[in-house]
Order: structure tokens, then C-alpha cells, then sequence
């Protein structure tokens, strides 16, 4: 039976210990074979049915059609025609810490792109590649570039402290923040074109750096090898920033058509993370602030609307959350697809839009995001058919993680079981 299949899987394959100090432990490589599993692999609009897909050493080795031949020697797990699909994605958040990541990562998250912790992120990325801790891979950014930087970047570089007074000001000062970032071995730049939503004191449509400092920016980046994150709520910003060639709007909310049209022709992804906006308009969450609820109930419609506009015009679009999947969150990268759908997204573009578009957007598609032999094992297993119904996603069965399961509420006596 399955449970008892996936009960010696989770034993016999991870052994977690507590994260205060702790490591995940791994036998030594061993294949494993999914069969009577339902594949929606993360690109294709067909279900492949009751497929076999065979993993080993981390990577998905075969995914065959029903009644391919199992491995001699493997182990076999009959997930009895519940469905698989790639690892999610979650392409703008703000992860500081293991608990965090592991947040993340039990929601079925396998792949996280941050956009503004500080150098936590890179630290997290080496962690996370090392197996040390319980984690998506991470593709880390650094610090925002913005007119004020966060004090824990002079922390971080004491020999920029004259950027203190100054501020981000003119080409060469933005040219000498992606230096810096680069320095720290970041993935990406993400830089403000336009102020906060999420601060009471800030205004989301103000521009904050100009076309020709975003111009200089984006080259210098693109100079070093790395490309550019845009976090734009205001048009002026929003064009400002896709006319300078970055390769992502993060938000978007209040663009116009023009500028659309102009991330059309560039083939400028766009980032809505409607649901965080949506957050802003509910007590409790990420946010809890009467300025903010206000804020949130004019964006909410404004954002939904620029979004569906973007899908009509063919702009590649990719899930994200923006959250830090703390403590208090109730926002997971579910709720976001069930935004897109709500926006226009057929249940699987919005399943692609956090596993094929985002591998494409963050640059890990060569390794993640799809269910194809020499993929990471990256998986999710959920109930029923999410092409039917999209909330299916937020509550996943079994999370596969570079091969390991990590969680499978298939086995919730498993421990007990073995103690």
C-alpha cells in the first residue's frame, strides 16, 4: 500500500534532525520508482497518465507512460493515480532564516528567488547547496538598490560609508552599488524604480531613479554578467526601468498599457504577486496596518486589472508571493496561482508560471522546473487533479526535494513508528 511504501521511503531515505545545530542525513544514493502517478510536467498541456517516473542520485532518470519497466532493484512507491507535478517556484521572497526556508519548503516551494534580505541570501544559497539545512535552492540578490540603502549594507561594506550621506545618486553611484553586490556573489540585481507599498510612509507610484540611472545600472550589471530585477509599482518608474532593459517588472501594479506594450516587445517578464496585495487589505499576515488595508483595497482591483491585461498581450508571467514566509504569514505561493487564475491564467499556465516560465525567468531551467529525465528531483504530489482545481496546491501531499522527501503527510506515524 502507499502509506507503507512511502512510510520505508521516508525512513530509510532522510533522517531530519532539529534545525538548532541540525543536518539532514542521506543514505547513500538509491533509485526509487513513482508509479500509477498522473504527470503534469511543467511545460506539456497533456497529462501524461498513469506514469512511472524513476529518481536517482537526486535526478529524475525516467518518466514513462503506464506500464514502463521499473528498474531492477528499485524501490517502488504506488501513489494510486494522485498527481505529480514539478517543484514550485516562488520568484520574488524575502526569506531571512532556516525556519523560513523550511516554511517554504514544506508548502511545496523547492526553488525560491530572493529579492532583498541582505547577503543572508547568499549565505543561505551555500547552505541550502551543501544539504546543511532545510531549504528550496536559493537564487540570492543581496540588498535592494535604492536612493537609501539599508543600513546593514554599510555593515556589510564600511568602505561605501560616504553613500551614507550622498545616497544612490547619478550613474557612477549606481554602477558602484552593482560592484558591490557582484563582490558578494550575488545571482541577481534588484534595484527600486519606484518607492514601497508595503511602508505607510512611502508612496508606490513615486519613480525613484531615473531612465539614465537605470540605464547605466542594467549595463553595468549586464557588464558583469548578471541580470536586473525591477521593483516598479508607479508607470513612470515601471517604463523608466523597461526601457533601461531589465529583465523583470517586480509588481507592476498601476502600469500602463503603453509600458505594457513596451514589456511586450522587450519580452520583459512580469512579477504581479497579486496575493501579497490582496494580503495588504486583511488583518494579521504579513502586514496589519490601517494605512495599508486602505492602500491595499485601491491596488487589489488596479493590480488584478494591469495583470489580465499583460496575460491578453502574451507578457511571460510568473508566480511569486513576496513574503518571508515567517512566522505569521498565512500567504503561500498557492493562493498567488489561484489569483492568476482568478486574472485570466488557465490552471496550467498558472501551474507553469511557478515551474517552466519561472526556471526561465530566474535562470535555473536548465536543471529545475519541469519533469524531464536529467531534472532535479524536484517534486510535489497533491490529492486530485490540479488542472481541475488549482487549490489543490495548498495542501500537498508528499514535497520532494532533490531526490529526498521532505514531507509527506502520507506518513504522519512514520516517527512514531520508529521510536
Amino acid at each position: 500500500m502507499i502509506l507503507n511504501s512511502i512510510r520505508r521511503l521516508a525512513l530509510g531515505t532522510v533522517l531530519i534532525a532539529g534545525l538548532t545545530g541540525g543536518v539532514i542525513a542521506q543514505e547513500a544514493a538509491q533509485t526509487v520508482a513513482f508509479t500509477n502517478v498522473n504527470v503534469i510536467d511543467g511545460v506539456s498541456s497533456a497529462i501524461i497518465p498513469e506514469a512511472t517516473v524513476v529518481v536517482s542520485g537526486g535526478k529524475i532518470v525516467l518518466v514513462g507512460a503506464g506500464g514502463a519497466d521499473v528498474p531492477a532493484g528499485a524501490r517502488v512507491i504506488d501513489l494510486e493515480g494522485r498527481y505529480m507535478l514539478p517543484g514550485l517556484i516562488d520568484a520574488h521572497v524575502h526569506i531571512s532564516s532556516f525556519g523560513s526556508a523550511r516554511r517554504a519548503l514544506m508548502s511545496g516551494v523547492t526553488t525560491v528567488r530572493s529579492m532583498g534580505v541582505g547577503f543572508t541570501d547568499v549565505g543561505l544559497r551555500e547552505l541550502a547547496k551543501q544539504g546543511a539545512i532545510e531549504s528550496p535552492e536559493v537564487v540570492a540578490s543581496g540588498y535592494h538598490i535604492r536612493p537609501m540603502l539599508a543600513e546593514g549594507f554599510f555593515v556589510d561594506e564600511p568602505s561605501l560609508s560616504y553613500l551614507m550621506k550622498t545616497g544612490v545618486h547619478g550613474e557612477e553611484a549606481v554602477r558602484t552599488m552593482v560592484g558591490a553586490m557582484v563582490d558578494h556573489d550575488v545571482d541577481w540585481i534588484k534595484t527600486n524604480a519606484t518607492e514601497r507599498a508595503g511602508l505607510p510612509n512611502t508612496d508606490p507610484r513615486v519613480q525613484t531613479f531615473s531612465e539614465t540611472e537605470l540605464r547605466a545600472l542594467v549595463a553595468e550589471a549586464d557588464r558583469l554578467g548578471v541580470p536586473v530585477a525591477a521593483h516598479a509599482h508607479g508607470d513612470e518608474g515601471g517604463r523608466a526601468a523597461v526601457a533601461a532593459g531589465v529583465k523583470s517588472i517586480e509588481h507592476g501594479t498601476y502600469l500602463s498599457e503603453s509600458t505594457l506594450e513596451l514589456m511586450a516587445e522587450r519580452g520583459t517578464y512580469l512579477v504581479p504577486t497579486i496575493a501579497v496585495v490582496a494580503d495588504l487589505t486583511m488583518p494579521g499576515g504579513d502586514y496589519d496596518d490601517p494605512v495599508l488595508e486602505v492602500r491595499g483595497r485601491h491596488m487589489l482591483p488596479r493590480v488584478r486589472e494591469m495583470a489580465a491585461a499583460a496575460h491578453r498581450m502574451g507578457i511571460p508571467i510568473v508566480a511569486a508571493t513576496d513574503t518571508g514566509y515567517g512566522s505569521e504569514s498565512t500567504l503561500r505561493l498557492s493562493e498567488e496561482l489561484i489569483e492568476l487564475v482568478g486574472i485570466g491564467l488557465t490552471p496550467l499556465a498558472a501551474i507553469q508560471s511557478a515551474t517552466s516560465v519561472a526556471a526561465e525567468l530566474i535562470g535555473v531551467d536548465d536543471h529545475t522546473g519541469r519533469i524531464a529525465g536529467g531534472y532535479d528531483a524536484d517534486l510535489l504530489i497533491v490529492e486530485k487533479n490540479p488542472l481541475d482545481d488549482i487549490g489543490q496546491i495548498r495542501d500537498p501531499l508528499i514535497v520532494i526535494n532533490d531526490g529526498r522527501i521532505v514531507l509527506s503527510r502520507l506518513a504522519e506515524a512514520a516517527a512514531s513508528d520508529a521510536s
